[in-house]
């Protein structure tokens, strides 16, 4: 069940609130509904989560559970340069469409049948398919369609609300697995290709060419929920795009597309493929991700809340609210403080505590190092679990 806590909040929180507002009026949405007359179509919206880096209780998908086994995901550097045809030939294969089913009631306690696309990724030759949560997300059915037309059920893997990432697997022959690059060496102004089933129109994936725009960017989902280190492009993204890959020139995978900002024309977001594969790894070993906890609702150090509350760095995270009860309250730590290290890993802004966490499972011994009232500190704690 979801997490029962009280939160602590400060002055800061009013400042944050308003920043967070104003993000959110920009209409960032993961992905619009996709009606059909015909057959009803909708692409689920992605559910909230919590805050970044830190795991919500997800309600479990109704479809069977495969026990997760160890593969082998083809990984590329950069390589030759390829034409855009020649780049849609090499992933085509391993860009798959899925549609989801589930069943609701209306107000007269009647069955309503629902349904809803998005796309995902050939992982490996044992079936695995990465996706995005929100596309799979409270389904009760899951049907997977090749490039070559075959159709498969698919069974869950894993998946994570917080990053919006989510495996599952079909059992099929000659699959084509796609093959992933790194997002670490990639670059504002490369030529990219996003790959998907944009508004679920049949006859094959949707190809659109872009560059990517900026690297690094946070968008927030709600107020308590944001989206850290994002690949954002102008390629056309849209709904039924969920899923499906960002690739490079070089025809290897970058990104999954994931959301865009509602009314915008050509602002798309990719999640980096190096947060991915972490995630995918945890997701097909545990079928969770094993994140640490700490108890905050973390913000960035900005340059006017910097000057605002007089902050004495430039990067950091500032504790905007606290969970009762766990370790950041037991330890210690205030509202307005501002974590800049954990351990010896610096910490420069949300991402950096996200990338952490996900590192270090709860159990593990963490000092945290921190400005309070312009005064360096430090404190030891325990992380916890979120679950």
């Amino acid at each position: 069940m979801p997490i029962s806590f009280t939160i602590k909040r400060s002055r800061v929180c009013t400042l944050i609130l308003v920043v967070l507002i104003a993000l959110m009026c920009l209409g960032c949405k993961a992905e619009e509904e996709v009606e059909s007359s015909v057959e009803g179509s909708t692409e689920p919206k992605p559910p909230s989560s919590s805050v970044v880096g830190e795991v919500p209780t997800q309600t479990p998908i109704p479809f069977p559970t495969l026990l997760p086994s160890t593969s082998t995901i083809p990984v590329v550097d950069k390589e030759e340069i390829l034409s855009t045809v020649e780049v849609v030939k090499l992933l085509k294969p391993s860009v798959v469409h899925i549609a989801s089913g589930s069943v609701s009631t209306d107000m007269f306690n009647q069955p309503v049948p629902r349904t809803g696309v998005g796309s995902g990724l050939v992982l490996d030759l044992e079936g695995r398919i990465l996706t995005n949560n929100h596309v799979i997300s409270g389904a009760q059915s899951v049907t997977v369609t090749l490039g070559d037309g075959r159709s498969y059920s698919a069974s869950l893997v894993g998946a994570d609300p917080v990053t919006d990432l989510a495996v599952i697997q079909i059992d099929a022959a000659q699959l084509v697995p796609a093959r992933l690059g790194s997002s670490s060496n990639i670059e504002v102004g490369e030529d990219v290709i996003a790959v998907g089933h944009a508004l679920g129109l049949k006859g094959g994936p949707t190809v659109s060419k872009g560059v990517i725009s900026a690297v690094n960017r946070t968008i927030a989902v709600n107020a308590q929920s944001s989206m850290v280190d994002l690949i954002q492009t102008d390629a056309s993204v849209n709904p039924g795009n969920s899923g499906g890959p960002l690739v490079s020139k070089e025809g290897a995978v970058i990104g999954i597309n994931t959301a865009i900002i509602d009314g915008s024309n050509g602002i798309g977001f990719a999640i980096n493929i190096d947060d991915a594969k972490t995630i995918v790894g945890q997701l097909i070993e545990f079928g969770v991700v094993n994140r640490g906890f700490i108890g905050i609702s973390p913000f960035d150090v900005t340059d006017s809340i910097r000057d605002q509350i007089n902050l004495p760095v430039a990067e950091g995270v500032i504790i905007a609210n606290i969970v009762s009860g766990y370790p950041a309250d037991l330890s210690g730590l205030e509202v307005e403080d501002v974590i800049i290290k954990l351990g010896e890993v610096s910490i420069s802004n949300s991402g950096d505590l996200s990338k952490y966490l996900i590192s270090h499972p709860p159990g593990s011994e963490v000092v945290v190092t921190f400005y309070r009232d312009g005064l360096l500190s430090t404190v030891e704690l325990t992380l916890a679990s979120a679950r």
